[in-house]
């Protein structure tokens, strides 16, 4: 009897440890990812057959990966917004997007040190090394370190070297 509980309790654990890895690439899900291409149709599924709801139209935009079906990945937007694009239009370069009003770019991961930018809120930047609450931005030829808190396009617990 107990032997049966502890195989239903592995059963369960693997089912999900499954469930957070992409089928098609096994990849973790969700994941972040950019928009490889300046303009993509997001359809209501994933085929060519399904619906355009609309079209995002900025090239490095990050997004979410929620979803894999085929050469189809269901993304989603940093306001929730979302719907299927074909994955030709993905790019595993990961950028952010600004959320703060203006978000200070430092030369350093410290409060206090040399700031090198400021960046308005919508802006994207390529992310670069990640701690636990810093990270290392390129954007419009500036880089620096911004607080992880002030941006869209990576997980909070997320550390990147």
């Amino acid at each position: 009897m107990a032997a049966l509980a502890v195989s239903a309790l592995l059963s369960a654990g693997s089912a999900q440890a499954s469930e957070t890895r992409g089928p098609v690439t096994n990849l973790p899900l969700p994941r972040f990812v950019s928009m490889k291409a300046s303009e993509g149709n997001v359809r209501r599924g994933p085929s060519l057959s399904h619906r355009i709801d609309w079209v995002f139209k900025r090239r490095d935009m990050p997004l979410e990966i929620t979803a894999e079906y085929g050469h189809w990945r269901r993304v989603r937007d940093r306001e929730g917004a979302g719907g299927w694009v074909h994955y030709s239009l993905l790019s595993g370069a990961r950028t952010v997007i600004v959320e703060a009003e203006l978000l200070e770019l430092h030369v350093r991961p410290k409060e206090g040190t040399q700031v090198t930018a400021k960046l308005e809120s919508g802006v994207i930047a390529r992310l670069g090394d990640c701690d636990l609450e810093w990270c290392r931005l390129t954007s419009g030829g500036y880089k620096g370190w911004a607080r992880k808190s002030a941006l869209w396009g990576v997980r909070p617990d997320e550390i990147r070297d």
